[in-house]
């Protein structure tokens, strides 16, 4: 299991493959400002966050809630297009923090309270419903438009105080002698400015403002996967409690896989993902045809679509897994997809969003009332987080090599609270580590098929 060297290896973890980087040995050159780190003046924040996202809202509003200052730069106006819809109830605990669940409650999302796995003969597996493990609250949760999503969390920002400019682009983090003190920014007419502070947080997502600034950036070397996906209506619901669950549905030969997410107002996102090579091995085709042709390769979501009408254009991306070397470094930290991106198997992204921005929030806040915003401090939860992070890496690995989730339920009923607690969110617990060897012993007695080479993992 591919871990980061140095500080943020988690306990008892195997070292990171060495990989040909494009960023290492880049020579970093540095904005100088000035010989000494400057006292922010009063016009000035405490915190800047780069990024309205769920990790930048997040982070803004907890150091607020601390009694900081703090200023978001966020580029787009919103609301603003996102993929990326599904909540797992351990967001619960981080969106209660923030205030921001009366507003979910009485929301237009679709509720959600299980997930659901179809095999690529089309079998569906036995629900996981989250509440018959966990029974409470937090185990239903909701299927969620980014666009309305992503604008009420930063609207509740803004209502806890967070400075925010939408419309500003970040053209880089000022650095002093190694330490990050502010930013240069421009509005939507171009207009340049500098603004100081004693902490930059990037929650700028997949940009990685300071990741790729500084050469931090480590691609996973198994996860190279592509997405295409559009939008339906009319697409089959379920009933009762079924109605808003996920569906993850694997394609012929096990070689890819279709979300199926229930979302208001009788839409449906059905996206399929696979290795990029044999998703576009033939680059000439359309994302429709290459969509269509994977469709008839899965026969858990055809008659699910047979009847709807698509209400969206295709939208393509590459879902490359990655992930920082450093979570922090003197005056910077980095949150959500900032720091890493994780295959979107088994919807942690909202997750991990939530949870890096809740726990870099409660570290710059305490770094502040310190007097020490170092990497040292502004980095204590790297690696617990990290830890967790490579554990749902490795259920994401196994699933790609060919985990049969009913069949381990069978064999090892015992351990479906502890598989069921990963697909909830909660895998940042040593319990967890109790199911890889049952994992393993599956495979090696053949109950799983070893994907090839391309976008296969080692568990």
């Amino acid at each position: 299991m591919p871990e980061p060297p140095g500080r943020l290896r988690a306990a008892g973890a195997g070292p990171w493959t060495p990989l040909a980087y494009p960023f290492l040995g880049k020579q970093v050159s540095f904005t100088a400002v000035g010989k000494h780190c400057p006292m922010i003046s009063q016009a000035d924040p405490e915190v800047v966050v780069i990024g309205g996202g769920p990790s930048g809202a997040t982070v803004a509003t907890l150091v607020a809630q601390r009694g900081h200052s703090v200023r978001l730069l966020e580029r787009d106006r919103f609301p603003r297009y996102h993929i990326g819809e599904s909540l797992i109830p351990e967001t619960f605990g981080v969106l209660e923090r923030l205030g921001i669940l009366p507003r979910l409650r009485g929301g237009p999302f679709i509720e959600k309270h299980s997930v659901q796995f179809v095999t690529d003969a089309g079998k569906l597996s036995e629900p996981f419903y989250f509440a018959d493990y966990k029974p409470h609250e937090s185990s239903r949760t909701w299927q969620v438009t980014r666009q309305e999503f992503d604008a009420l969390m930063l609207d509740n920002a803004r209502e806890h105080g967070v400075d925010i400019h939408e419309g500003v682009r970040v053209l880089e983090v000022l650095f002093e002698e190694g330490r990050a003190i502010g930013v240069r920014c421009a509005d939507e007419s171009g207009r340049e400015r500098q603004i100081r502070c004693r902490v930059v947080v990037d929650a700028a997502g997949q940009s990685c403002v300071i990741q790729d600034r500084l050469g931090l950036r480590q691609w996973d070397p198994e996860l190279k996967k592509a997405a295409i996906w559009t939008y339906f209506r009319g697409a089959q619901r379920d009933a009762g409690r079924d109605a808003g669950a996920t569906l993850v549905m694997q394609t012929a030969g096990k070689l890819g896989w279709f979300w199926y997410i229930p979302l208001q107002g009788d839409l449906t996102s059905i996206g399929v993902v696979a290795s990029h090579d044999h998703l576009f091995a033939d680059r000439g085709k359309t994302l429709e045809a290459i969509f269509d042709e994977q469709v008839a390769r899965c026969p858990g979501v055809q008659p699910r679509i047979a009847g709807a009408e698509r209400a969206a254009p295709f939208r393509a991306a590459k879902e490359y897994s990655y992930r920082s070397r450093e979570v922090a470094g003197d005056g910077w930290v980095l949150v959500g997809d900032a720091f890493g991106f994780l295959d979107p198997l088994y919807s942690s992204g909202i997750l991990l969003a939530l949870r890096s921005g809740a726990l870099a929030a409660d570290a710059i806040a305490d770094a502040l009332d310190a007097d020490d915003p170092s990497a040292a401090r502004l980095g204590v939860w790297g690696p617990d987080y990290v830890a967790g992070m490579d554990r749902m890496r490795k259920l994401v690995c196994a699933f790609y090599d060919g985990l049969n989730f009913g069949r381990f339920v069978r064999q090892h009923g015992d351990h479906k609270p502890l598989l069921t607690d990963i697909l909830i969110g909660d895998f940042f617990k040593q319990d967890i580590d109790a199911l890889w060897p049952l994992m393993d012993a599956m495979q090696a007695d053949g109950e799983t098929v070893k994907r090839p080479p391309v976008g296969s993992c080692g568990v």
